[in-house]
């Protein structure tokens, strides 16, 4: 969402991407993992890189490669203008004509998981609302007033039962851990279950209520908010869920630094996914690596 209001907000970038390129956006953490087609793809193009050495490392960044995998350019930076150099130089390395299309032969179903059948998928986003110095630099806007995005997996038995009124102690536990964080300037830490010092959800006709405590052993990191929301239900099944978490937060996280520096009010909402979203198919951050313990 951070790249989406800098890099590419230019009509320069976004044009070349359109009629020169095919954009592929992926979480670099599961394809230089993967033990798959895809994955050995990725990773041919990074070890011709600058970033060859991923071994325990990040491969973040933005990489131009050839449809075959031979590797074109790459920049790990947000501003419009290098990633435009980067680009054009890559460009002009392109190879013309066609290539052999990729036969996906293996896939490494850790890192390719699939939405639970008879469930439902949630769309969760972040803000923070104030409490933010003033900003210095048109990056570090860009920072403060970021919208995170990620999704809320729930089985078919808590649709179920969310149907039925109930909300369960798994369901109101993974959204405690994993969807009540600062994601908004990067990757947050998930909230252990020690820490969750209370959460309740509840169903009162059409009302989805609830309440959160949530804090580190040495309280540096905190969180204490209200749901309120709505729940509708048709036809045995959830037709719309769209609710609010609003709270003070406190602390941040080691790739979530600059938070402002006294509590701040934080807003994270949950909206019913349709599917007409791209986004929509991207599983839980939370669930990286381990969808069977995100949904326990």
């Amino acid at each position: 969402m951070i790249d989406r209001a800098s890099t590419f907000a230019s009509p320069q970038v976004v044009q070349f991407l359109k009629t020169k390129a095919i954009p592929v956006a992926i979480d670099q953490a599961y394809q230089r993992r993967q033990q798959d087609t895809e994955g050995e793809f990725y990773r041919r193009i990074v070890q011709q890189s600058p970033r060859k050495d991923f071994g325990n490392n990040t491969t973040q960044g933005l990489f131009m490669a050839s449809a075959s995998g031979d590797f074109l350019g790459f920049t790990n930076h947000r501003s419009p203008d290098r990633v435009m150099q980067m680009l054009n130089e890559a460009w002009k390395k392109a190879p013309r004509g066609q290539v052999s299309a990729i036969v996906r032969e293996t896939v490494d179903r850790r890192y390719n998981p699939e939405p639970p059948e008879g469930g439902l998928i949630v769309r969760v986003q972040a803000k923070i609302l104030s409490g933010y110095e003033p900003a210095e630099s048109q990056f570090q806007h860009i920072f403060q007033t970021a919208l995170s995005r990620d999704n809320l997996w729930i089985t078919k038995a808590e649709h179920a039962a969310l149907v039925s009124g109930r909300v369960p102690r798994a369901l109101v536990t993974r959204i405690a851990r994993f969807h009540l964080v600062d994601n908004t300037r990067g990757e947050p830490p998930m909230w252990e279950t020690a820490e969750i010092q209370s959460a309740d959800m509840t169903v009162k006709g059409s009302d989805l209520l609830g309440s959160f405590r949530l804090a580190t052993a040495d309280g540096r990191r905190r969180y204490e908010a209200t749901m309120r929301g709505e729940l509708q239900v048709q036809d045995g099944r959830v037709v719309n869920l769209d609710a609010v978490v609003l709270g003070t937060f406190t602390g941040e996280g080691r790739y979530t630094r600059n938070a402002p520096k006294e509590p701040f009010p934080l807003a994270i909402s949950f909206t019913l996914a349709d599917g007409s979203d791209i986004a929509d198919g991207v599983p839980p951050q939370g669930g990286r690596g381990w969808i069977d313990g995100y949904l326990k």
